[in-house]
């Protein structure tokens, strides 16, 4: 099965009037080990001519800086002289303001973080990096287990989202309202912990008082054998009594 991992690139450089937000890739992850790869980069938030847009991929393999692949600009790709012309393509979706990266022929030496870039002049030169995609040369395993447990700590309600045993590591994990809206205040978000010799693990906290635990709240995660999955926190009864894998102890 195909897979690419999408991870959040902190290399950004930018202007005040672009934000890392504006490019976006997915699906979260893929892993393949042959076949062509599809890596999306959307543009969304993007208000100028996209046609007109000049955008960059580049390739960044593990503990190496990032390494321009091609860039295209007025309709033409150019491909640098390191990379194998022939095993690349990229295609502008102009009404929907994708740019999607193929990769022909997945080999083991394609195994990198892949980040496509908005570069663009206004007033000065600007350039910012978007989500990343890693290509990984292997198979995929989604979560054998997901939960929300539940505990209560005096007028607060503690609920904890588990997500055990999948293959890659990459996955992103959000606490959602009903209206799809991610919760970002009384959330803890734990590290992905190696839970098994070839399988990891995650967990993140949310907690509210107990006179708004009627509303509609979700723990949702996006990985590559499984995307835009929602656990809802109604409906969870059973009692958190065991400690937090991957750290002994629960939060305070």
């Amino acid at each position: 099965m195909c897979s690419l991992l999408v991870s959040v690139c902190t290399r950004t450089i930018e202007s005040p009037l672009l934000s890392q937000s504006l490019l976006h890739s997915t699906p979260v992850s893929i892993t393949m080990y042959k076949g062509t790869a599809r890596l999306q980069c959307h543009f969304k938030d993007v208000s100028e001519n996209f046609d007109n847009t000049v955008i960059h991929w580049y390739q960044q393999k593990e503990k190496r800086e990032p390494v321009r692949m091609l860039y295209i600009s007025s309709g033409t790709t150019i491909v640098e002289n390191s990379f194998q012309r022939n095993r690349y393509m990229v295609q502008k979706l102009s009404n929907q303001k994708i740019c999607i990266l193929i990769i022909k022929n997945i080999g083991p030496d394609d195994a990198a973080t892949y980040y496509c870039t908005l570069s663009t002049v206004s007033g000065y030169y600007y350039e910012v990096f978007g989500s990343g995609t890693k290509l990984i040369v292997s198979g995929n395993s989604k979560p054998e287990n997901s939960e929300i447990l539940q505990t209560k700590h005096k007028d607060q309600l503690l609920y904890v989202c588990l997500i055990e045993n999948f293959y890659p590591e990459v996955i992103r994990v959000q606490w959602v309202d009903g209206a799809d809206k991610e919760v970002t205040k009384n959330v803890v978000k734990g590290d992905v912990w190696k839970s098994t010799n070839d399988k990891y693990s995650v967990s993140t906290w949310l907690t509210l008082p107990v006179n708004m635990t009627n509303k509609n709240y979700f723990c949702k995660y996006d990985h590559e054998s499984q995307e835009n999955f929602k656990l809802p926190i109604q409906g969870i009864y059973s009692l958190w009594t065991h400690s937090l894998k991957g750290t002994g102890k629960a939060p305070s």
